[in-house]
């Protein structure tokens, strides 16, 4: 992690240092003991998984579902895993692959859906709508999907929704909420403690700044975000009404009577589920495990039934090592998380980092097409300027480009995108967003009041213009205001360029405005809407090949790291070393939880490192 260059980042970065730095005083206490044990766990080798015939394969996402898992050092994940510290991610397309593989695989009978730990998607809900078309695409071989959950989350239960039984504990319940988009403000605060935040920006609807301006959502921010979210969650009742074969109609009367039919039902929501049609049958688990038994039969410890979790599945059926291949590709490149200047690992959009992986692909000669997969709000002006020149440059060397967006494309998602040949969003893929701000945080006047005060001199009107502890000159504000109007008309130009529109067509529909991929659609944001493989398919007629592969451009993994997620990845290794962390766990909870806290503002300060102080945000994270 890279020391931020502002002063406030500064201030949480030492505070953040001192904090962690207990934390790996004792991971580096415990480094040799866990060593001892991943040796020892190691040294016979790792078997495969055996896939007995007829098994259930289990899919168990956790956490959350994400297009690429954030980077980790393997160590370091190992000891959070253990202690209950990390924040869980499953790969979209771990789920998707282990799918595809038991649709053909006459081992695997049935799908189990257990969603307990399952606690949301990155960038909205077309993940889970991309998982449920696979289980659709499952159940056409005449395999049953069976859904088990002690309780359901909205989320939750829109996947298990998709299968053919849904089960429920006698003790859970459900409930739809709707969607949110709910923000903190800050601007009382920050008046009390005197920081003065310089906001520039244009666009009616940039609402990413709000947070630091005012103590509530503007109006027009109120308006713009609750058409997108209307138009996600009018999608998700219709999935769920058409899989349980009812009407939207009767969705909204369960909503909206929900407390009634609880009451009804003598406060069991549970019973309250399966009378309104949304759960099949109530199970214990260890009814389930019976009800399992009779259809597969048992396991090999006879305690349950014949069944493979999706990792150990993914083990045993997908190969180890992609092999070269003469014939022509198709290269997909994910680009997930925040935008920033610079170089990062995964579940971070780096500048740089990631026009390597563009440049790379543009360099390979048996590349024809570069599939973009963008799931990212924005950030940085300059790198997501770095990114699309990279993209430009490839389709001036022949090279097809087509953006997939994900869950999200907005502003700086958007900006990457906007030029591309081709560009698809799911209908529930939020976009746009074509607006750009800047923002600079001073403290001169909390540190005047406690006696602190700045003065010098300089050669030129500029050269004192801007301390963060003195405050921002007039002249300089005018000159950043000035970029950022530049950039906004910058951002409208690559658009009306990349979309065939004139810049007024492109102005009507920006303001920052955040839309719907449905309505980035009608608007002509974008071409077509449908799923990665539909934008992968795509990219190939536009480059005129039929017969080719896909190939995904990653950060090539250095030799070390392989070989120490192989270690962790050893099932001996993991259990002893589950015993070797529990000796950090009693590490003070309440001194972990602040150094979390301080780390995850640092990280928010430190993400906002555009060289010119110019970022493309939506802020449109769905709650």
């Amino acid at each position: 992690m890279s020391k931020p260059n502002s002063m406030i980042g500064r201030f949480f970065y030492r505070i953040w240092k001192t904090v962690d730095v207990a934390g790996r005083l004792l991971i580096g206490l415990i480094a040799i003991t866990i060593l001892v044990f991943m040796v020892r766990g190691c040294v016979s080798g790792p078997d495969l998984p055996k896939v007995s015939d007829g098994s259930a394969l289990i899919l168990n996402p956790a956490g959350t579902l994400v297009e690429q898992t954030t980077y980790m050092d393997p160590i370091e994940e190992v000891i959070a895993d253990a202690q209950g510290t990390k924040s869980p991610e499953t790969s979209m397309y771990d789920l998707l692959d282990a799918i595809e593989y038991a649709k053909n695989d006459d081992s695997i009978s049935v799908l189990v859906l257990q969603t307990n730990n399952l606690t949301g998607a990155y960038g909205g809900i077309s993940k889970f709508q991309d998982l449920r078309e696979a289980i659709e695409d499952f159940k056409t071989t005449g395999k049953k999907v069976i859904a088990i959950g002690d309780w359901y989350s909205q989320g939750q239960y829109y996947l298990a929704s998709s299968a053919d039984e849904i089960y429920m504990n006698p003790q859970g319940s459900m409930m739809f909420e709707g969607m949110a988009r709910t923000g903190t403000y800050f601007k009382s605060a920050l008046d009390k403690l005197g920081v003065n935040v310089h906001v520039f920006r244009v666009g009616t609807f940039k609402s990413a700044v709000e947070p630091f301006i005012r103590d509530d959502m503007s109006e027009a921010a109120k308006e713009a975000n609750i058409e997108w979210l209307g138009d996600l969650w009018q999608s998700m009742k219709q999935d769920i009404a058409a899989s349980r074969d009812m009407t939207t109609a009767d969705m909204d009367n369960f909503i909206e009577n929900y407390l009634e039919i609880l009451k009804a039902n003598d406060g069991n929501g549970a019973k309250a589920a399966v009378e309104s049609g949304f759960i099949d049958k109530l199970i214990s688990r260890a009814e389930f495990r019976d009800l399992m038994i009779n259809q597969v039969g048992l396991n090999d410890k006879q305690d349950s039934y014949k069944a493979i979790g999706f990792k150990d599945y993914l083990k045993a059926r997908r190969p180890l090592i992609d092999m070269p291949s003469s014939k022509d590709k198709v290269a997909v490149i994910i680009a997930k998380g925040e935008i920033v200047d610079g170089s990062r690992k995964e579940g971070t959009i780096g500048g740089d980092s990631t026009a390597r992986l563009i440049r790379k692909a543009r360099l390979d000669n048996s590349v024809k097409a570069i599939v973009m997969r963008v799931d990212s709000p924005g950030g940085s002006a300059f790198a997501s300027e770095v990114i699309r020149s990279e993209l430009v440059q490839a389709q001036k060397e022949g090279k097809i480009v087509v953006t997939s967006m994900a869950g999200m494309a907005a502003s700086g998602g958007y900006w990457i995108s906007a030029t591309s040949d081709e560009i698809w969003a799911h209908p529930t893929t939020i976009t746009g967003s074509i607006g750009i701000f800047g923002m600079v945080p001073t403290f001169e006047e909390p540190l005047n009041k406690i006696g602190i005060h700045r003065d010098g001199v300089g050669t030129t009107k500029w050269a004192r213009s801007f301390d963060v502890m003195s405050g921002i000159s007039d002249d300089l504000k005018e000159v950043i205001q000035t970029n950022i109007e530049k950039g906004y008309d910058d951002f409208l130009s690559l658009v009306a360029e990349g979309r065939d529109m004139t810049k007024a067509e492109v102005d009507a529909i920006a303001q920052g405005r955040v839309w719907s991929g449905e309505d980035a659609h009608r608007l002509g944001l974008v071409d077509k809407l449908g799923d990665l493989d539909d934008a992968i398919d795509s990219a190939a007629k536009l480059a005129n090949i039929s017969d080719y592969e896909v190939r995904f451009v990653e950060r090539e993994i250095s030799p070390t790291e392989q070989m120490i997620r192989e270690i962790m990845q050893n099932t001996e290794a993991q259990a002893s070393m589950q015993s070797a962390s529990n000796l950090s766990a009693k590490t003070n909870p309440m001194i972990h939880a602040l150094g979390q806290q301080l780390k995850e503002v640092y990280t928010l300060i430190n993400n906002y490192n555009d060289p010119n102080h110019a970022y493309l945000h939506c802020m449109c994270e769905v709650k």
